[in-house]
């Protein structure tokens, strides 16, 4: 037989900012016979998941259900509410805010960016200082992300609602919750969101291929003047067919069994904890980097996203060939580079099914690989971010003592 040198023995990290890991469980639901989603067994799955998913946006409202990667609920979001040539403020946060403009650009819609050098979120001042210049009421809808995939940072979603607000502007409010959402709080109907857009693989734990639409009263209004040309994302069709339990067309039955469980499991560990779990293994990661001497991508610790942290390589050292060496030496996979970093940082995921000891085994074979890239760090990165997460677990079991 021949030898195959290929094969990496263990589990694989898999530190990228999503996909994340799948968890067996979520697997054992997706792998079950086909079922009718003409059928009753169906409209009481797809019910669970209508209703469960309204719990992770925190929403009263409907949620609508894709079969599509984020990029197509963001699509539903601008085609259900503008019409052609509207004009929509938008964020460069990083590149998938960049990514947004260019599909508005496409759509037809006029999109006007807010530019950022990709180390910070949004500033809520400077979304109200353009809504107040805006007396024609030209732009129709400000979209932003609440985290920002590309370079791990998180905007303060309740204070771009109170400044859209502050400036009396009828714009709505869209907001990218991808990286986000089941991984840090979200308050759909609190923070007065019209559109939020979610998508399955990341801290809902599911494979790619399914993403959403929580929607407010003012965003469904906007559907009644919303010219824009729509047929696979329409909302209408969608919402009529979701109130007696089916979908207007074929759905990704195998995936809505996985939500079933997803929504489920995010439940019994409480959501609280879920987000604490994330603010821990977040601070965990950036204790390491600093202690390794290296610089976060994000510059402002008010803006540190909890799910994604995105790490600048010195001059002379390539990020895309210390990933390439870290996959190939310790199989653990990062976040790649986007535009104006290409080549020159790497993104650790620490957003899903992940717990303190997976993700401290990605911390020490990140050391490794830096020592072994011969990357000038300073050794110790990986106990500081054991010390903290012993002092946090320490600060825990004493406040539950008390």
């Amino acid at each position: 037989m021949a030898h195959n040198a290929s094969r990496a023995p263990g589990r694989h990290l898999l530190h990228i900012p999503g996909p994340t890991p799948v968890p067996d469980r979520i697997l054992r639901a997706i792998d079950t016979p086909m079922i009718d989603h003409r059928g009753p067994e169906f409209a009481k799955l797809n019910k669970r998941c209508l209703d469960g998913i309204k719990t992770i946006f925190k929403t009263a409202n409907p949620v609508i259900i894709f079969t599509a990667t984020g990029t197509g609920a963001w699509e539903a979001a601008l085609v259900n509410t503008l019409s052609p040539g509207d004009k929509v403020l938008m964020v460069e946060t990083g590149q998938f805010g960049l990514l947004w403009k260019k599909m508005a650009d496409r759509l037809g819609l006029k999109p006007e960016v807010i530019e950022t050098d990709w180390r910070v979120g949004t500033d809520p001042a400077l979304i109200e200082a353009r809504l107040r210049e805006d007396k024609t009421r030209e732009i129709k809808a400000v979209c932003v992300l609440h985290n920002e995939t590309s370079t791990g940072t998180q905007s303060p979603i309740a204070d771009i609602r109170k400044a859209i607000d502050a400036a009396g502007h009828p714009a709505l409010l869209m907001v990218d919750t991808i990286s986000s959402l089941a991984s840090t709080d979200y308050r759909h109907d609190e923070w007065g969101v019209d559109v939020s857009i979610g998508g399955a693989q990341k801290g809902l734990m599911m494979p790619p291929g399914m993403s959403f639409n929580a929607i407010s009263d003012k965003a469904l209004a906007a559907t009644k003047t919303a010219a824009m040309p729509k047929s696979f994302f329409a909302w209408d069709d969608m919402l009529t067919m979701n109130k007696v339990g089916f979908f207007p067309y074929t759905p990704a039955t195998q995936m809505l069994h996985g939500l079933a469980v997803s929504i489920e499991m995010l439940h019994e560990e409480g959501l609280d904890n879920v987000f604490a779990r994330h603010d821990r293994l977040a601070e965990a990661t950036r204790r390491a980097i600093k202690t390794w001497g290296l610089e976060i991508i994000c510059r402002d610790a008010k803006y540190y996203s909890p799910t994604i942290t995105a790490v600048l390589m010195p001059e002379g050292h390539d990020a895309d060939a210390f990933r390439a060496l870290a996959l190939e030496t310790f199989n653990i996979s990062y976040g790649a580079s986007f535009g104006r970093f290409q080549g020159k940082m790497f993104r650790i995921g620490h957003l899903g099914d992940v717990n303190d000891a997976s993700m401290m085994g990605a911390l020490a074979a990140t050391e490794m690989a830096l020592q072994l890239a011969k990357v000038p760090i300073k050794t110790g990165g990986a106990q500081a971010a054991m010390d903290y997460l012993v002092s946090a677990h320490g600060a825990a079991t004493r406040q539950a003592a008390e």
